[in-house]
């Protein structure tokens, strides 16, 4: 393991938190949606693929603990839920049956996510202040 390889991994990991929060942000925001920006049905929940970074294929544990450099984002899909159904016929996107085709956004979920995202973020945050004072300690002892 390199000297910074602790940054690198908290790093990546901040990184890959805030986009979690962002991508939650943007599904709490449009929990009411029922048209996206085309016109073309509701809005649909967003959720972020992460991957452990250097992953690929390693013969033992200790050479994925090597290979391991922190977390990406392999990517941002769609979640494939079927959206709700709400009666509410005064609604202008209501169907003839009085039916409007609302988000697949479940509040309580995104907010549950985004707490966890948080959280994870504040554990990084930490892991970072500690690898540093480590450093700082180590340059004074070498003093």
């Amino acid at each position: 393991m390199g000297l910074f390889d602790a940054f690198d991994a908290s790093g990546s990991a901040l990184s890959a938190e805030r986009l979690r929060m962002d991508v939650t942000a943007e599904n709490l925001a449009n929990a009411q949606s029922t048209r996206t920006a085309n016109g073309q049905g509701p809005y649909r929940r967003k959720e972020v693929v992460l991957q452990e970074a250097g992953s690929g294929t390693q013969a033992s544990f200790a050479d994925s603990l090597q290979a391991a450099r922190g977390v990406r984002v392999a990517g941002i899909v769609e979640d494939p839920t079927p959206p709700r159904r709400v009666y509410d016929p005064g609604h202008p996107d209501a169907d003839a049956q009085g039916y409007v085709t609302m988000p697949n956004v479940n509040t309580v979920t995104e907010m549950t996510d985004l707490i966890g995202a948080s959280r994870a973020y504040e554990a990084n945050v930490t892991a970072m202040q500690t690898t540093k004072a480590m450093f700082a300690r180590t340059l004074d002892l070498l003093k």
